[in-house]
C-alpha cells in the first residue's frame, strides 16, 4: 500500500517562509506525479490543487494564487516533494495534503479528476500574527 506523509506545517507571520515536505517508505516517489492540496476551514472553500510534478521533474505547475511564491520540487536523497513557501499570506492558511497519480512525464493537473490517490494525513499551515 502506497503511504505519503506530510510534514513542516507550523504557525507562522505573514510575509514568512516555510518548506513542506511530502514523504513516502518503502516505494520510489520519483516514479510518480505528486500534488500538493490544501483545505481551509474558511466557509465555501473546498479542497483546493497548489502544485503538482511529473514523474522525473520534467514538469510543474501552480495555481495563480501561489504562482511565484511557492515552489515544488523533489529531494532525491530524501525520497520526498518538496512544498517551499515563501512571502506566505493569511489566505495561505489551510491544512495542506499530497497525493499520487501514475501520470504521463510531460504534464500534470492541479485538478484532482480523480487521478491522485493515497493521500497524506495533511499537515496544518497557519498565518497569522
Amino acid at each position: 500500500q502506497l503511504q505519503l506523509v506530510e510534514s513542516g506545517g507550523a504557525l507562522v507571520q505573514p510575509g514568512g517562509s516555510l518548506r513542506l515536505a511530502c514523504s513516502a517508505s518503502g516505494f520510489a516517489l520519483n516514479t510518480y506525479t505528486i500534488a500538493w492540496f490544501r483545505q481551509s476551514q474558511s466557509p465555501g472553500k473546498g479542497r483546493e490543487g497548489v502544485s503538482c510534478i511529473t514523474y522525473r521533474s520534467y514538469y510543474v505547475d501552480y495555481v495563480e494564487a501561489v504562482r511565484g511564491r511557492f515552489t515544488i520540487y523533489r529531494d532525491f536523497a530524501e525520497n520526498s516533494v518538496i512544498l517551499q513557501m515563501n512571502r506566505l499570506k493569511p489566505e495561505d492558511t489551510a491544512v495542506y495534503y499530497c497525493a499520487l497519480s501514475e501520470g504521463p512525464a510531460d504534464t500534470c493537473e492541479v485538478v484532482d479528476n480523480g487521478q491522485y490517490h493515497s493521500w497524506g494525513q495533511g499537515t496544518q499551515v497557519t498565518v497569522s500574527t
